[in-house]
């Protein structure tokens, strides 16, 4: 990650936490132009407006903290599954967790939604910074959380956001998703689900 990067999302950090927190007028007054040349400054880099990043940015209140990601890996006859994205890439199946959601419980919701397929979590394979490994860069923090997962049942149903599924060996694989699952994590995947004894990664 870019030192600018990491100095607009520190700025913002703080200016995020200082209007959480003061009760001061003039700490406000401080802590909001603060924020605003945070966002001032992914603006520059990214070429996107100042509204539009400020709106992205700058839309959260309280400390900031990383936002939660789970990824369902599925296994049959020793192939992993893929979700058939809208934008033409594979993934694995997942995303944000939500309010009153575990861990467990989001991945079990997500692949269903996603795929349709009913799947009981088995174990933790990795719990990534993702900024560390997938790109592009996001402007805040993601921590990605891998769960192998057994298939009980279920089959594919049409939804809003994939158009397909399918099991790809680790050398035949579709053009992935840089974004959200790439080809290194689902390596790491096929190597997990082969090694009874795999120690969870995290970063």
């Amino acid at each position: 990650m870019e030192d600018w990067i990491k100095w607009a999302m520190e700025l913002q950090s703080i200016a995020q936490a200082g209007l959480a927190y003061t009760d001061g007028v003039y700490d406000r007054e401080r802590y909001e132009r603060l924020r605003e040349i945070s966002a001032e400054m992914m603006s520059k880099k990214t070429e996107l407006s100042f509204e539009k990043v400020k709106d992205i940015f700058c839309n959260e209140s309280g400390y900031q903290t990383p936002k939660i990601d789970t990824r369902a890996v599925i296994f049959k006859d020793n192939k992993i599954l893929l979700t058939h994205e809208n934008d033409g890439t594979w993934s694995l199946p997942g995303g944000w967790c939500d309010v009153l959601e575990s861990v467990s419980s989001n991945t079990i919701k997500e692949a269903k939604e996603e795929t349709g397929l009913d799947v009981k979590p088995i174990r933790i394979i990795a719990v990534q910074d993702r900024n560390k490994h997938n790109k592009p860069i996001f402007a805040y923090g993601i921590c990605k959380i891998f769960v192998l997962c057994e298939l009980i049942g279920g089959e594919f149903t049409p939804n809003i956001e994939t158009t397909e599924i399918g099991y790809f060996d680790l050398d035949n694989l579709p053009s992935v998703s840089e974004d959200k699952s790439n080809r290194e994590q689902i390596k790491m995947c096929f190597e997990a689900y082969k090694n009874e004894n795999w120690q969870v990664k995290f970063d």
